[in-house]
């Protein structure tokens, strides 16, 4: 993988920098773009993010597809929209070889074990009257065939639209297409996107999904998977209005999680910088720290350079905050939060820089107290103007205390260390186990 030069910090122009990094921070600060229309949605595929404004919902677990999930979203909307989410990602929704849908066969059946096409245009019919955006999971770096070809695998897709044969599946999984451009996605067949007719027909999909079915955002699945570079052709041709990428590898260890992480954050930020920064990225970074930090080590929250030490501290407009989701909790649990500090986590990503995003496990199925504390952060963020470009001072980060400013209109505190702004102009907003927040 390339490696680039770090992205100048929290989006700031520094005239000490080269000509290309001065250049690359100009844009960056344009990128602050006040006055936003939604208008340009359209046809400006930065609005959103210069925007600032996202909160997300994960609108699914991994055992949503035995709910009859699309008619239980449907009697949620309400609640989603009045509760200031203003996306939420959906699970894949096109017919899959696995019911959870990441095994995908024939893209263009809208028939899922999440319910009907029927079903699911009636869930975003409902979504557009709310004015809540709709995110589709998009899987594209592996798909499975319908008959055997090439060396007696399932590396054909006969019968069905986009019925590509064995050239549209890499050589290193058993097609005859070219080597992967990433990561494999190992026991299925890896689509090749080099192949000029593999991405025309995904944008072609992909178009579909946006201006016929109804999907206004993109979510990429296994991003690690393909070059982001075919991510920013294929973001160019369907205009999504958002983009959010899943770039997950391993955080730094050593006897444990190493306080540094400064290279795993930079990898997701290259990512990014290669989509042609028209997406943003999931701040793996900021969990696993994050998760670790509640334990009684809040003094991870700070990097060297006092900032945050996740891609919320480097590139915050890009960076998309999270706790969990259906494959690091739920009953999948590969890299759970500990669910006694899941107040704490929300207190910090829906106070901070960044895009924070709420999983559905913790927003409805945690109970009403959960519930309506998130809805209270969330209140909070959107009353005192918070985006995800606010500025944010560190002001404690102990073992069993962390404190911050964050653009100077918010004060918060997690941890079991007793603290409270100095400054009478702080009035008490919101608190509960181990977590405080405060407004001017």
């Amino acid at each position: 993988m390339n490696t680039f030069s770090p992205i100048p910090k929290v989006d700031s122009l520094s005239l000490d920098r080269p000509l290309a990094f001065l250049l690359a921070a100009i844009f960056r600060f344009v990128d602050y773009g006040y006055g936003f229309d939604e208008s340009n949605q359209q046809t400006d595929l930065g609005a959103t993010i210069r925007n600032g404004q996202e909160i997300l919902l994960q609108g699914f677990n991994w055992e949503s597809h035995k709910h009859d999930w699309w008619r239980n979203l449907e009697s949620k909307v309400s609640d989603i929209a009045k509760s200031g989410f203003t996306s939420v990602w959906l699970p894949p929704a096109t017919q899959s070889f696995a019911p959870e849908g990441y095994l995908p066969q024939n893209l263009y059946s809208l028939n899922s074990s999440y319910g009907s096409e029927h079903l699911l245009k009636a869930l975003l019919h409902k979504m557009k009257q709310y004015k809540v955006r709709a995110m589709a999971d998009i899987v594209i770096n592996h798909r499975v065939g319908t008959t055997q070809g090439h060396g007696g695998m399932y590396n054909r897709y006969d019968g069905i639209p986009l019925s590509w044969n064995e050239h549209a599946v890499t050589s290193c999984t058993g097609g005859l297409g070219n080597r992967s451009t990433g990561d494999n996605f190992n026991g299925v067949p890896n689509i090749d996107h080099t192949q000029h007719f593999v991405r025309k027909d995904i944008k072609a999909w992909l178009q579909w999904l946006r201006n016929t079915v109804g999907f206004q955002d993109f979510r990429f699945d296994f991003a690690r998977g393909y070059s982001a570079k075919y991510v920013k052709e294929y973001i160019e041709e369907a205009k999504p209005i958002f983009s959010v990428g899943e770039y997950w590898d391993s955080c730094n260890y050593s006897s444990g999680l190493d306080y540094n992480q400064d290279s795993h954050r930079q990898r997701i930020v290259n990512w990014i910088d290669l989509t042609g920064q028209l997406s943003t990225a999931f701040d793996f970074t900021t969990k696993g720290i994050l998760q670790e930090a509640v334990k009684g080590q809040f003094w991870r929250l700070r990097d060297s350079q006092g900032k945050p030490p996740g891609v919320m501290g480097m590139w915050p407009s890009r960076a998309v905050t999270f706790l969990d989701n259906h494959d690091t909790g739920s009953t999948q649990a590969h890299w759970p939060f500990p669910s006694n500090h899941v107040m704490q986590g929300y207190a910090y990503i829906l106070t901070h820089p960044g895009i924070p995003s709420v999983f559905y496990d913790h927003f409805y199925d945690w109970g009403a107290s959960t519930h309506d504390q998130i809805v209270k952060l969330m209140d909070i963020r959107k009353r005192q103007d918070i985006n995800s470009r606010s500025s944010i001072r560190i002001l404690e980060a102990q073992p069993n205390l962390y404190s911050a400013i964050i653009g100077e209109k918010l004060c918060m505190k997690i941890g079991d260390g007793s603290w409270s702004p100095a400054d009478k102009e702080w009035t008490l907003a919101t608190s509960g186990h181990r977590y405080a927040v405060w407004h001017k």
